[in-house]
């Protein structure tokens, strides 16, 4: 039996629909009741119904062989697992972003990227720029990635706030359609990925489940774009 980490919010219903196309279906809907483990029909696999940022821990571990994530969840977590699928749904970006005042570069200023560099010369002089995120290992790549030192703010919770608060110089956080930013001031600086759910696999899995899994594999990647 195969086990299957299923993510909770925006990602269960594409992901259900496309295990559906491919024989998997769990005999309820999740979420309809309190039951966090739901076989599917046919009982040739199980759902676990996780939070998306669980996913790549449960299957890293072994407690699911398979399951779906979205790359930002993925990459933050640094789980050593396969990623053999890109799905193509739950798109959207993972932005630097911060009030607008803040990104009118300094006049004579010459830069490949206007509105970093601005950010980057806000601060007041003797402190580095404070970014509040939920992706503390992904911003950090990004900063150190352009020699840029930063002190960063991990939060769970509305990462614009922070921003508009004075609590932070800039965020980095998920950008869908900009209108959450756009009704508190703020503006989106740099773009640091592109994200999309992906399908992560077990190593161990991979090779002991492969009668398995493997069919199940080409009937996911069958509907992908």
């Amino acid at each position: 039996m195969l086990t299957i980490a299923l993510p909770k919010g925006r990602l269960q219903t594409p992901a259900l629909a496309r295990f559906a196309k491919a024989g998997a279906v769990p005999e309820e809907e999740p979420g309809s009741s309190r039951k966090l483990i739901v076989p599917s029909t046919n009982g040739a696999a199980r759902f676990l119904v996780l939070k998306d940022g669980d996913v790549p821990m449960y299957v890293e571990r072994g407690a699911a062989d398979l399951g779906v994530c979205g790359l930002d969840q993925l990459l933050e977590s640094g789980a050593d697992v396969l990623t053999p699928i890109d799905f193509g749904f739950g798109q959207c970006r993972l932005c630097l972003a911060a009030p607008k005042a803040s990104l009118i570069p300094r006049e004579g200023t010459q830069s490949d990227e206007p509105a970093w560099r601005a950010l980057i010369d806000s601060p007041p002089p003797g402190r580095s720029l404070r970014v509040a995120t939920k992706y503390p290992r992904i911003a950090l790549r990004a900063f150190e990635k352009r020699g840029v030192p930063v002190e960063l703010l991990p939060l769970s919770g509305s990462v614009e706030l922070a921003a508009v608060a004075g609590l932070a110089d800039a965020i980095v956080d998920l950008v869908e359609s900009g209108r959450t930013l756009r009704e508190n001031g703020l503006e989106v600086a740099a773009e640091l990925l592109q994200i999309s759910a992906r399908l992560v696999v077990n190593r161990a899995a991979w090779r002991l489940k492969a009668g398995e899994l493997h069919p199940l594999l080409d009937k996911l990647s069958e509907g992908r774009p």
